[in-house]
Parts: C-alpha cells; sequence; structure tokens
C-alpha cells in the first residue's frame, strides 16, 4: 500500500452547525445569551447549556483521538513524487474526490456534494474554466474560491465548508486548503468522473485501444475481412511514427522562424522605402533648388543689361556671380542626388518580399495552431442509446459517424478508457480503464438521507474486474475510417467514453463530453439554466456567502 500523508483542516466555517463547537463557546453563551429573569428558564438555560458543553468537549476529545475524523483528512501519497493529475473522481458515496496522476491516486479529501433536490449529477465532466476567486451567479452571490467549473450551467469544484454530508447545491465543495494545492496542478481539460460508487482507473490493454495507438496509422493491409481483428478495427503493425507533440514542436519552431523571416523582411521593406523617399526627396530638393537658382541668374543677367551707372553695373555684376556660384554648387547637388538616384533600392522587390514572407507567416503560423490542435488529446465518445461515434478535440466537435454494438438491447455500462503515456519510443500508448457501476439499492437509502444526517464511508475505493470494460469494447464494430482518423490524433491525455447514456445538453462550445448518468438524481442541474456568458462579471458588495 502506498504511504501516505494526512492534514486535519478545520471545520469552523460550517454554516449549518448549530449551538457551540467546544465548552469555552458554551460557557460564553452562558455568560451573553442564556441569563434571565425568570430563575426557572435560567435553570433550563444553564442545564442546557452545561449538556451541550459537554457535548462539545466529547466531540474535541473525539476529535484529537481520532475518532470521527475520517471525514476531515487530507491524504498526500509519499511513496513517489506526484506527478501531472489527469483525472478527479469525486465519489458521491464516500464523499470524496481523489486526483490521479499517469501511476495512481496522488491526492484524497473529504467533499460535500449536492443535497437533497441539488444532487450533484453523476456523470462524465472536463475542466472548462478556472478562477482563483469566483462568486456565484445563481446562489446569493456565493463565494467559491479556486473554482474549477465542469458545466457552464454552473457546477464546479471548489472551497469550501464541509459539514460532514452532502450540502451544496449541486458543486463539489472541497477543503479551502486542498482546492488551493490541486488548482495550480491541474489543467483545463482534466476529466472529471462524478459517480455513485468509487471506480479506480487500472492500467488496461485491449485490441481495441491498441488500434488507436499512433503507430498504427498508415499501417499496411488490412486484417481478412470478417475476422475478429477487422471487425475491432484493429490494424496491422507498423513503424513507429514521429508523436503528434513532436510534429508541433517543430511546426511551432517553423512557425517561429517564419515569424523572425517576415518581420526581418518587413523591416528591410520599411528600411528600403524610408531610403528610397529620402533619396526622392533629396533629387527633388537639388532639382528645385537649381530651378530657383536659374531664375536668379537670368534676374541677375537682366539687371545687369539695364544697368545705367557704374554703381549699378558692378551691383548686378556681383549679383550674376553669386548667382552662378550658387548655380554651380546646385549642379554638383543635382549631379550627386541623381547618381544616388540611380543606385536607389528597390522597394517593390522588397516590398514583395515582405508579402512573400508574411504569407509565408501565416501559413506556418496556421499550420503551428493545426499541429497544436491534432496534438491536442482528443476525446472519443461511443454511445449504446444513438449507436454513434462522436469525437471532439480542443473543446470543438471534429467528426461523428455510425458504429455497431453488437447485442444493442443488453447495456453495455459506462467506460473510461485514459491514454497515460507514450511507450515503447512512442510507438505504443499506455492506457488505463475505470467503470461506472449503476446505483444499487444501498446507495438509493444513501442519497434519500436527510441533509443533517453525517456519514462518511470509510471503504477504500475498489478496482472493477478488466472484464467488464473488456467486454463493452469487445461488442463495438467501429469503421475503419474512424479508426484510421482517430489514430492520427490519438496522444496522452486522449479518451475514449463507451456507455449506455447519450450526450448531455451540458455538451457544447467550450467543453469536452459531458455525459450524465440517467438512472442517477440531476437535482444540481435540473435546477440551473445553461449560461454561455461565462465572461460576466458583477459588483459584490455584502461580503462572502458559501455556495
Amino acid at each position: 500500500m502506498e504511504n501516505h500523508q494526512v492534514f486535519a483542516y478545520p471545520s469552523d466555517l460550517d454554516p449549518d452547525r448549530i449551538g457551540p463547537t467546544c465548552p469555552d463557546e458554551a460557557l460564553v453563551m452562558i455568560s451573553r445569551g442564556f441569563c434571565t429573569q425568570d430563575t426557572s428558564m435560567r435553570r433550563a438555560s444553564l442545564a442546557v447549556a452545561v449538556v451541550t458543553a459537554l457535548l462539545a468537549g466529547g466531540i474535541a476529545e473525539a476529535a484529537r483521538t481520532g475518532k470521527g475524523s475520517d471525514a476531515k483528512r487530507i491524504e498526500i501519497v509519499q511513496s513517489r513524487p506526484a506527478g501531472h493529475p489527469i483525472m478527479a473522481v469525486v465519489s458521491l458515496g464516500n464523499q470524496r474526490v481523489t486526483i490521479y496522476d499517469a501511476i495512481g491516486w496522488i491526492m484524497r479529501a473529504p467533499v460535500s456534494s449536492g443535497r437533497k433536490g441539488y444532487e450533484t449529477p453523476a456523470g462524465i465532466y472536463s475542466v472548462i474554466q478556472k478562477e482563483v476567486e469566483h462568486y456565484s451567479n445563481l446562489y446569493d452571490d456565493g463565494y467559491m474560491p479556486f473554482m474549477q467549473r465542469i458545466t457552464w450551467s454552473g457546477i464546479a469544484l471548489h472551497g469550501g465548508p464541509l459539514p460532514g454530508y452532502a450540502a451544496s447545491h449541486g458543486c463539489v465543495r472541497m477543503p479551502v486548503e486542498f482546492a488551493e494545492r490541486i488548482f495550480d496542478l491541474t489543467r483545463i481539460g482534466m476529466r472529471v468522473i462524478v459517480a455513485r460508487n468509487d471506480p479506480v482507473p487500472v492500467e488496461f490493454r485491449h485490441p481495441v485501444l491498441l488500434g488507436l495507438d499512433p503507430a498504427r496509422v498508415g499501417s499496411g493491409e488490412p486484417a481478412a475481412e470478417g475476422s475478429a481483428a477487422s471487425d475491432l478495427g484493429v490494424l496491422g503493425p507498423a513503424k513507429p511514427v514521429q508523436t503528434l507533440r513532436s510534429l508541433a514542436a517543430a511546426k511551432a519552431a517553423a512557425a517561429a522562424a517564419a515569424i523572425k523571416k517576415a518581420d526581418a523582411a518587413r523591416l528591410n521593406a520599411v528600411q528600403k522605402t524610408g531610403e528610397a523617399s529620402r533619396i526622392a526627396a533629396a533629387l527633388h530638393l537639388a532639382e528645385s533648388t537649381k530651378s530657383r537658382i536659374e531664375l536668379r541668374v537670368r534676374a541677375a543677367q537682366s539687371a545687369l543689361e539695364s544697368a545705367d551707372s557704374p554703381a549699378a553695373i558692378q551691383l548686378a555684376e556681383n549679383a550674376k556671380a553669386d548667382a552662378l556660384a550658387r548655380l554651380a554648387d546646385a549642379e554638383v547637388r543635382l549631379t550627386a542626388a541623381g547618381l544616388a538616384a540611380q543606385g536607389k533600392p528597390d522597394v517593390m522587390r522588397a516590398r514583395r518580399e515582405a508579402e512573400a514572407a508574411e504569407a509565408e507567416k501565416e501559413a506556418a503560423v496556421e499550420a503551428a495552431a493545426e499541429a497544436a490542435r491534432k496534438a491536442a488529446p482528443v476525446s472519443v465518445f461511443i454511445s449504446r442509446k444513438t449507436q454513434r461515434l462522436y469525437a471532439r478535440q480542443s473543446f470543438q466537435p471534429i467528426f461523428d459517424i455510425a458504429v455497431t454494438i453488437r447485442d444493442p438491447d443488453h447495456p453495455i455500462g459506462t467506460h473510461i478508457f485514459t491514454a497515460l503515456d507514450y511507450i515503447h519510443e512512442g510507438a505504443d500508448i499506455r492506457w488505463s480503464a475505470a467503470s461506472m457501476d449503476p446505483k444499487s439499492e444501498e446507495d438509493r437509502s444513501s442519497a434519500t438521507r436527510e441533509p443533517g444526517h453525517r456519514f462518511y464511508r470509510s471503504t477504500e475505493p475498489t478496482p472493477k474486474p478488466a472484464g467488464t470494460a473488456g467486454s463493452a469494447l469487445e461488442r463495438l464494430v467501429i469503421p475503419r475510417e474512424a479508426i484510421d482518423r482517430i489514430s492520427e490524433l490519438v496522444s496522452p491525455g486522449s479518451s475514449l467514453i463507451v456507455s449506455d447514456e447519450g450526450i448531455s445538453s451540458e455538451t457544447g462550445n467550450h467543453t469536452d463530453f459531458v455525459v450524465l448518468m440517467s438512472g442517477e438524481p440531476q437535482g444540481g442541474i435540473k435546477m440551473r439554466r445553461r449560461n454561455p456568458d461565462f465572461l460576466h462579471r458583477y459588483y459584490r458588495p455584502y461580503g462572502i456567502f458559501w455556495r
């Protein structure tokens, strides 16, 4: 068993508690609120306060000795360094959240999910928005620190008070310290599973998943018609291919080089345009200066011809000599400007080069963006309800296609297969599988407990037998074109979901697949209206209220 560290945290933020939580607080109540002129009432009040103080002392002692503290624990794996979180599993039955990386669980903490009438719907989600400080626009401006949204209608993971039972309006409250810790670790798109039980992802191999590995892209001859491999859409072996992330990195480097080249070409065009403008201006100035001086020479010659006295003649000769000297200087300047104009830069060529570099840059940036999009994890959902396969990437649909599910009238369950990391130098991908059980009678009775009844199950999560998930995959007949398209996109973080359910209406722009379990209470969704205006902000003058 992995070593883990346990942190205790206070529950004094619980708005649902009534009365004191420690003996000292009870004594304060005696001195402040239970004094009255009526002797009998004073005695009764004193008795109530004393009993309350004794009970509070017992609770405090139980907390010190560890009794009843299971619901107040944060566990962090200590036997190995924690990796990047890829999945969060919220157990409604245990009122606990577990964070997993590619190896196993790394953190656990108690939670408080939606109370009766506002139940947090069991289903499959992903993180679609994160905010350090968030306030509800549905419930009294409720404070939701370290919010990680999983539906645009308002369900999220966030910090908040934990009374020890389901008490929220549909969100999943976590210890604030824990919410802050995981907020810095998780990323947009992280898978979130909310289940009545506590499903555990286990390492899993299957021919269908093998067929989705990137090494099978563009492989050789397909399997024989009618064979099991053909039915499952499995492609034959092939040489390892460059990973999508490597391709994305190469495209990004090419885009960066193209941007640098375009910037240099644009700067060169600007510089040459400026230089050509200066040369043209100098030539124009030299030409206009020479023209003005030629006019002065002609004027001086006319004045000399009309002079009728020695003084006037001398003055006209001096003016003409000065004009001729200026004309000679202007001719020198004009000659120099003309020579400069002959060697002026080819502005049109520089502009054409800049335009070509800009077009090359745009193409490279677009290619890099497309490569980055393809390198993003792809989500595939196969629904027995609709008999279709759907694919989404970067929170947008990319294609869907009809599939065949053998024995379509028999339930197939809900299973989540997650690509963990590359193995065999990128030739294969390591997968995990987690299965969601239908709700049992015991779960149904737990779900109907009245608010205020504290409970916490200490049962450890038990991995499901691999046969359940494997049996689901073996009932699938996936068209080869779908396999080929998916294989081009699969990378660590990608997922395949197989379910009896259809796609929830919560699935839309800026979401991954949202799948709700139809047999579970969905009050937390039904009490909300879908609000895509997630950028809405407003003034909050009334302090902090917990949602």
